[in-house]
């Protein structure tokens, strides 16, 4: 993959050259476990590195400086910034735990957030970029953050960013988690982050469970359960297939 840089000034690109060269050589490995395990076949173009301002305001209107289509991820490499953004997701809630979480996230743990959007191309999913079809999409979502957490996460790391999300899940579940996790996505960028998250943490903890649980730590028994879901016809949302439509409510 291409590394492309879009900074407004020089001295931003020789700020976040040394880090994105790190999260380059540990994409590279990340993703010849994807190629050998999970059916990567087809990479983007290439790696756009940026600031927030321009993720969020000039490339896109996405308030997350992170995100992927067909040809290529875009990527803030701020850790800084990514503290800022992520602790925002509070809300205002007193999560003490959950705050000291994010105010020392780490370098690490921004890594795996590109390495999510890398995981978006695997064959293993269903959908392409460019399709509308929305069935299922939480299960893309939340396997893209489960896979390269497990992978690549200690299980200290993995262990603390779950439960991070467990406590936000807990405190916003009575304001945000009325709909089906089939509408993913309903609430999305409409109001704060924690609004936006709410329905990519639910997602993420019911992955979690359908492989831990469920399929006893076995990946590929649930994208088995996921495929043959798809070679049925679709009959049914995705979360009765599973059975898990009261998971998490």
């Amino acid at each position: 993959m291409k590394q492309i840089y879009a900074f407004e000034r020089e001295e931003e690109f020789v700020k976040y050259r040394d880090v994105t060269q790190r999260f380059g050589e540990k994409l590279s490995e990340y993703q010849a476990i994807l190629e050998q395990q999970y059916d990567l076949t087809e990479l983007p173009k290439g790696i756009l590195w940026t600031s927030e301002e321009l993720a969020t305001m000039f490339f896109s209107n996405i308030p997350i400086p992170a995100y992927t289509n067909k040809d290529l991820i875009y990527m803030s490499p701020d850790v800084k910034s990514w503290r800022r953004i992520l602790l925002s997701q509070l809300d205002g809630k007193d999560l003490p735990d959950v705050q000291e979480f994010y105010e020392n996230y780490s370098e690490n743990q921004v890594f795996i957030i590109l390495a999510h959007e890398l995981t978006h191309h695997s064959d293993l999913f269903l959908d392409e970029f460019d399709d509308e079809s929305e069935n299922g999409i939480w299960f893309e979502e939340g396997m893209c953050f489960y896979l390269p957490r497990k992978i690549l996460l200690s299980e200290k790391e993995f262990n603390e960013i779950t439960n991070a999300e467990i406590q936000l899940f807990e405190a916003f579940k009575d304001k945000y988690g009325k709909h089906s996790l089939e509408d993913f996505g309903s609430l999305s960028y409409q109001g704060s982050l924690s609004s936006i998250m709410f329905d990519y943490w639910r997602s993420y903890l019911s992955v979690k469970y359908l492989v831990e649980e469920r399929a006893n730590n076995n990946v590929k028994q649930v994208f088995n359960t996921y495929h043959q879901w798809d070679r049925e016809g679709r009959k049914v949302p995705l979360t009765e297939y599973f059975g898990i439509e009261s998971l998490l409510k």
